[in-house]
């Protein structure tokens, strides 16, 4: 628009809003995704199939269920999709666990939409998951949780978003936004202090200051989740440092398997560290697959292949490799954790 207009006005900044009670503040949880599969088409933002193929996977949508059930269970809710798919996969995921959920796209009639927006009005544990069709316009102030299904590289649709949850009521002063797209990463908090004129007059100065999502992921620290760390009690750590284990064992003229070989030991080491037999151990490797998939990812990145049959294929050899070193070793592992073999 800089190249029609001379001048942007902005208006009161939203922190000024959020202070003087204009507009609730918002709480928000942050996830740490693995998006480098998203790609970018015409538009400049994430094309729908890749973040269809992405959001609809098993592990994403169930990722999706306990960020819900952890932060907003029970509260109004609105979910923002990238593709009509993905929504509808929601939809089943929510409702086959017994929650009120309803789906909302642009192919709904004027009737469907205005009886689903008053059910949405009406039910005060309400979900409800769309796709793009609420991002403007649609003002419902019970909202107490948004969550960004998505990722997006539009700032202006990461306001609009956020903003379906800013709105004033009796006593609320703040609402809960859930981050599965990195997109306050890739943005900064909602609220935060942005040089509007500077972006409208250089607009291609602020894009390209954007972190792209390998900087942003390669920052992360993928931990072990709550649950299957609480399964894992007796190792005071779990994480390994992949991109540094690759560095030091590539400095130091070692193939880079070494850096796989080494991970599958630390994992076995943990799995062991809290059975009392291998076959405890081997059931602990299942619930290690987040962790892998995660490692793998980070490994992919390190040697500069990241198809996604190689990609793939390295998953399903190191969890037999796993578990194959755990049948190999465990006595001997074991003893050396405990001072002691195993009990009959």
């Amino acid at each position: 628009m800089n190249s029609n207009y001379d001048e942007l006005i902005p208006g009161e900044s939203i922190e000024n809003l959020i202070e003087n009670d204009f507009l609730a503040r918002a709480e928000t949880f942050q996830y740490d995704m693995g998006l480098t599969s998203l790609e970018v088409g015409s538009n400049g933002d994430y094309t729908v199939k890749s973040s269809s193929d992405l959001y609809t996977s098993p592990s994403m949508l169930n990722k999706l269920l306990e960020a819900y059930t952890l932060h907003s269970k029970g509260k109004k809710t609105l979910i923002f999709n990238n593709g009509i798919e993905t929504s509808i996969q929601v939809y089943h995921t929510f409702n086959s666990a017994g929650l009120p959920i309803m789906h909302l796209d642009n192919t709904a009639t004027k009737k469907q939409r205005k009886q689903i927006l008053k059910w949405f009005h009406e039910t005060p544990d309400a979900i409800l998951t769309s796709v793009s069709i609420l991002t403007t316009g649609f003002d419902e102030p019970t909202i107490d949780t948004i969550i960004l299904n998505r990722a997006t590289k539009s700032l202006t649709l990461y306001y609009q978003m956020i903003g379906r949850g800013s709105r004033v009521l009796n006593n609320k002063s703040k609402f809960t936004v859930i981050d599965l797209g990195n997109n306050i990463y890739r943005f900064g908090p909602w609220g935060a202090d942005l040089d509007w004129e500077a972006i409208f007059k250089s607009p291609n100065f602020y894009i390209d200051r954007i972190k792209d999502d390998e900087d942003i992921e390669s920052t992360f620290k993928h931990e072990l989740a709550e649950d299957i760390r609480s399964e894992f009690s007796k190792s005071k750590e779990t994480y390994l440092d992949i991109t540094a284990l690759y560095k030091d064992t590539t400095f130091s003229g070692e193939s880079s398997k070494v850096v796989l070989e080494k991970s599958i030991e630390q994992h076995a080491y943990i799995c062991i560290e809290n059975s009392e037999d291998v076959y405890d151990a081997l059931a602990l490797a299942k619930l290690l697959k987040e962790d892998i998939d995660n490692r793998i990812q980070v490994y992919g990145k390190c040697i500069s292949k990241s198809t996604y049959n190689f990609i793939n294929w390295l998953k399903l050899d190191y969890q037999k490799k796993l578990n194959a070193y755990l049948r190999e070793n465990f006595d001997a592992v074991f003893e050396q954790i405990h001072g002691h073999p195993p009990e009959d």
